[in-house]
């Protein structure tokens, strides 16, 4: 038998993780952790998407024959699986800048980054 979990914790957990990146996003100043920053910004995005289209006792609309009572909404999946896709390659463009941006200063503070000039 499954424990009772609470509707809105997944919208806490994902309030959570949006608070806790915009935390480091804002305060550190280490490359490397504000690409991790931004990159828990969208799993708490990605976490609410998918909170978003959940429903209780729902089924998948997968099937052909559809049981009688409520439906997943397959929406907010297909927009999770798009943002997912979109989000590894924007961190691996980061990380790539990340690198050259280490070859050419010798750091990964942000500050020394900013004073880069052509």
């Amino acid at each position: 038998m499954m424990e009772y979990i609470p509707l809105d914790f997944p919208f806490l957990a994902a309030a959570l993780l949006v608070g806790i990146s915009f935390y480091i996003i804002i305060f550190k100043k280490n490359l490397i952790k504000l690409i991790m920053g931004i990159a828990m910004l969208a799993a708490g995005v990605n976490l609410f998407l998918v909170s978003l289209g959940y429903r209780a006792g729902g089924t998948a609309p997968i099937y052909t024959d559809v049981p009688e009572g409520p439906m997943v909404m397959s929406v907010p999946q297909a927009l999770t699986l798009t943002s997912i896709v979109i989000n590894v390659a924007v961190l691996a463009l980061m990380l790539t800048m990340v690198i050259r941006i280490y070859r050419h200063t010798g750091s990964l503070d942000s500050e020394k980054s900013r004073k880069l000039k052509g």
